[in-house]
């Protein structure tokens, strides 16, 4: 008995630290590299938000890995969102940053897709990115009343079926009886913008955080554009005298049908720019992840930063945005047809 503690006292001495260590357990990613696949190309808010990630999370995940940024752009991120979910392992060491609206593609039925969007790993998002409707101030529409009643719709700008531009316009037909000129084909939103500055449109659909860069937030300021309608679940003191989507659809008596499909419509603006793994990754490493992206986003100098580029923060977390995802790919099928009808016409 006696020699069998002192081999163990001998152990002890000579592997005291190693075994410390192993007590202890290394951080997993200690002298580990985690890659974001951002679905777009360079220089785009999505991938400005992920470079940015990669400058501040690695301060606030045990271990303290490097974070790089890896661009799969293509399918207005389908790939990299199947890339994410059928080829990536889940280790934690891959990361993804998509499209907040891709799941209207697996609602529709659409062969390219090749995940389940509930399934993914919800992290967290630093923003809410919900809808606004603007128009020209010296137009005659001062309210969506306004627009009720004309028998001249106003003119909107978008550059295509499906995106925020012709969606959010044409939602609002069918919830409040508001009609709209969508004109189409304008290769981007800048090009609306100029459309708009020039008097051939006098309104577009667009998301918050974009119109918030230039020229929207001088716009605003100068009292150019009014904003009408905002698609979030409470108004944005930005937008103070705009009322939610939801409150007129309380206010005109929406069906209940059309209600269920702004569940599902006005999501995106909820899930914002979401930071997300592949399915099946283990608990404990997921709740590593959500943590290290709670304290980033209240870090000090990422706060700074996110000030400097004029950028709000509103974090959402992984939690909600798993929740809300969950929720908006179970619909009955007469709520996935009308959403087909707003989405592709």
């Amino acid at each position: 008995m006696t020699t069998h503690l002192a081999l163990l006292a001998a152990i002890l001495f000579y592997c005291g630290p190693v075994a410390v260590a192993a007590a202890q357990g290394d951080p997993f990613y200690k002298g580990k590299q985690i890659k974001i696949v951002v679905g777009f190309t360079a220089g785009g808010i999505i991938d400005l938000w992920a470079r940015l990630f990669t400058q501040h999370m690695g301060k606030t995940i045990p271990g303290n890995p490097d974070l790089i940024v890896q661009n799969v752009p293509g399918g207005g991120s389908m790939i990299a969102a199947n890339q994410l979910y059928s080829v990536a392992k889940p280790d934690g060491l891959t990361l993804g940053m998509i499209s907040s609206g891709l799941y209207f593609d697996q609602l529709l039925g659409a062969k390219e897709v090749q995940f389940d969007w509930a399934k993914f790993g919800w992290i967290g998002s630093p923003v809410r990115n919900f809808e606004v409707l603007t128009m020209r101030a010296d137009a005659p529409y001062r309210s969506i009343e306004d627009i009720q009643k004309t028998a001249q719709p106003p003119r909107c700008g978008t550059t295509g079926t499906g995106g925020t531009g012709h969606y959010f316009p044409k939602f609002l037909e069918q919830a409040l009886g508001a009609k709209f000129h969508l004109v189409l084909g304008y290769p981007g939103n800048r090009d609306v913008e100029v459309a708009i500055e020039r008097g051939e449109v006098q309104c577009y659909a667009i998301t918050k955080e974009a119109f918030l860069r230039e020229p929207g937030r001088s716009w605003l300021k100068k009292g150019f554009v009014r904003a009408l309608v905002q698609g979030g679940q409470r108004r944005d003191p930005l937008f103070a005298e705009a009322p939610t989507a939801y409150e007129l659809m309380e206010k005109f008596k929406t069906p209940d049908p059309i209600k269920r499909v702004a569940a599902v419509l006005l999501s995106t603006g909820a899930i914002g720019r979401p930071l997300i793994t592949p399915p099946n990754l283990p608990a404990e490493r997921l709740k590593t992840l959500r943590d290290a992206y709670a304290k980033m986003v209240g870090d000090a100098d990422f706060v700074a930063e996110t000030k400097k580029r004029e950028w709000q923060i509103e974090y959402v977390s992984g939690e909600e945005l798993e929740a809300i995802a969950r929720k908006a790919v179970v619909q009955p099928p007469d709520t996935v047809e009308r959403l087909k009808k707003i989405l592709g016409g």
